[in-house]
């Protein structure tokens, strides 16, 4: 499973990787606002969006990637590494169910 992170702070970007890769999952982060996110972000199975640490058009454009794919999208108000691993186990429990 894929999943994409949208904001979060760029110091911790590497401990997020490590708690995807102990689930087995791929993740990449997006910590900055990049030409063409909303379309980058269609190919990943679900998004992780950390609200306190990203800017209204990646918010937007991640909204809109995920209205438009039917990708499960769960927000976040913190981007700690407690935050990640809840919304990672949640997106588990949906993919077993």
């Amino acid at each position: 499973m894929s999943i994409a992170v949208i904001g979060g702070m760029k110091r911790l970007e590497a401990l997020y990787r490590a708690e995807a890769d102990k689930l087995g999952l791929t993740l990449r982060v997006f910590n900055e606002q990049q030409a063409g996110l909303e379309h980058k972000l269609r190919r990943f199975d679900a998004l992780v969006l950390f609200t306190d640490r990203v800017s209204h058009n990646a918010r937007r454009d991640a909204v809109r990637a995920a209205r438009a794919c039917g990708i499960p999208l769960l927000q976040a108000h913190s981007c700690g590494l407690c935050s990640l691993r809840d919304c990672l186990s949640c997106l588990l429990e949906q993919k077993t169910q």
